[in-house]
């Protein structure tokens, strides 16, 4: 794991709490950060607020990272997400030409970088992106864990 990734998947770490204290979202973070090191977008898991069921994390920050290039494509970018992807934010990703997808802790009932299933690398799409998973997995996995134990009255580990 490299300082880049453990400093951002921290901040994305620190958004998932932000969803789960302001919003009593399922805490999910994520960074959209460029090839030159500047965050592009940040967001966190919106679907129960917004009433939107796309809007994870990662399609927050995607959706603010090209509003502030101005282009849906975020060529070069890498992005830093608590949980694995599921199907739906891979695909944004691929669509996205994202370069990098970074993430924490892995679903295993819906993950869709190497999981469940391999969007993200399986050759026939036009674009793939490069897979780093299990950066800060414990730390990632265990606020997820007592999200939902909390949820059903039960003690947090």
């Amino acid at each position: 794991m490299s300082q880049p990734d453990a400093r951002w998947m921290r901040h994305a770490l620190d958004l998932a709490l932000r969803g789960q204290h302001e919003d009593d979202e399922i805490p999910v973070g994520a960074v959209v950060v460029s090839a030159e090191g500047e965050l592009l977008g940040e967001g966190w898991n919106r679907n129960i607020t917004q009433s939107d069921p796309t809007a994870h994390a990662e399609v927050v920050a995607m959706r603010a990272a090209g509003a502030k290039v101005g282009n849906y494509r975020l060529l070069g970018a890498t992005l830093y997400v608590t949980l694995e992807p599921c199907a739906m934010c891979a695909m944004a990703m691929v669509h996205a030409r994202v370069s990098r997808v970074v993430y924490g802790a892995t679903d295993p009932k819906t993950g869709a970088a190497g999981s469940v299933f391999d969007l993200l690398t399986d050759p026939r799409h036009n674009h793939r992106v490069e897979v780093q998973g299990g950066v800060l997995a414990e730390e990632a996995s265990q606020r997820l864990t007592n999200y939902f134990r909390a949820k059903r009255g039960r003690p947090l580990i």
